[in-house]
C-alpha cells in the first residue's frame, strides 16, 4: 500500500512538474510574439520615417517635379 500512495504521489508531482513547464513555455511563447510585434511597429514607423525625410528631401530640392 505504501508503494501504491508514493507512485501515486511520484505521479501527482510529475504531472504538477509538467504543467508549471508548459505555463513557462506559453509565457515565453507571448513574450517573443510581443517582442516581434513590437519590432515590427518600430520597423514600419522608422521606414515611414524615412520615406517622408526623402519626400521632404525631394521636395526641398525640386527633384519631385
Amino acid at each position: 500500500m505504501d508503494q501504491a500512495k508514493a507512485n501515486y504521489q511520484a505521479g501527482e508531482a510529475k504531472g504538477q512538474t509538467e504543467e508549471k513547464a508548459n505555463q513557462i513555455m506559453d509565457k515565453i511563447s507571448n513574450t517573443a510574439e510581443s517582442a516581434k510585434q513590437s519590432v515590427q511597429e518600430t520597423g514600419q514607423q522608422m521606414k515611414a520615417k524615412a520615406e517622408g525625410a526623402a519626400d521632404a528631401i525631394r521636395d526641398s530640392t525640386g527633384m519631385n517635379k
